[in-house]
């Protein structure tokens, strides 16, 4: 009796000294958030996007495949540019404004101060990830307008400061239409985040999901991959 009384304690005494998240940790997660977006606006990096579409069979169909160079110019403005024309050879999917959309501003998850507003959030739990102690929120939009692109789905953040290490979900909302061509659904993705400097930035978006689409469902695969950070200063030369 002793011995299983004593297991059951040893079991249960993680659970019981599970580490709460403070109440305010979502404005805690905005303003560390906020600084990431800072620091990253110093950065330069290449963006290489993937969007594959598969048929019935399993098989690889088109693909559209796109480079942008995020660059300062000579007087310092940051800006971006395509490596080259975009190649398109989808068939069944046809990228959209939205889709571009979410590409800048929701699939790398900077969950801002401006933006906090927009969400409401719920403690999961935590999980270790990459060896780091997580606390997990669920994240939903507190009410979407017209227009409005936004992300739905989990982030998981640092317990030592409260940084976004990751996060899973999907851009809402899903745009259905019984019109041909009016109807435009977003894939369910993953980014993973890595430690530049103090800060973690993006640096692996994918995404691997069958789009219900009411002329009939595709799979598709979405890869963002985010390179070569370099961090932008005064005395950097601008090459031509």
């Amino acid at each position: 009796m002793r011995r299983s009384a004593l297991l059951a304690l040893v079991v249960l005494l993680p659970a019981l000294y599970a580490a709460e998240p403070p109440l305010d940790i979502a404005k805690r997660v905005a303003v560390r958030e906020s600084k990431s977006e800072a620091e990253r606006a110093n950065y330069t990096y290449r963006q290489t996007v993937t969007v594959a579409e598969y048929n019935d069979r399993g098989r690889q169909g088109g693909e559209y495949r796109e480079v942008r160079e995020v660059i300062f110019s000579p007087t310092g403005e940051r800006t971006e540019k395509l490596a080259g024309n975009p190649a398109n050879t989808l068939k069944r999917l046809q990228m959209t404004p939205e889709d571009f959309a979410d590409m800048r501003d929701i699939q790398p998850m900077l969950l801002t101060e401006e933006r906090l507003h927009l969400y409401q959030f719920v403690p999961k739990g935590e999980e270790t990830m990459e060896g780091i102690a997580c606390w997990v929120l669920q994240v939903r939009p507190r009410q979407i307008l017209y227009g409005m692109r936004l992300f739905e789905g989990s982030v998981w953040i640092d317990q030592r400061d409260y940084s976004i290490i990751r996060s899973e979900g999907r851009a809402v909302p899903q745009i259905r239409s019984t019109r041909p061509g009016k109807e435009n659904l977003f894939p369910y993705f993953t980014t993973v985040r890595e430690k530049i400097g103090d800060y973690w930035f993006p640096v692996l978006t994918g995404g691997d999901d069958t789009l219900d689409f009411s002329a009939g469902p595709v799979r598709m695969k979405l890869t963002i991959r985010y390179r070569d950070y370099k961090r932008f200063s005064a005395e950097s030369t601008i090459k031509p």
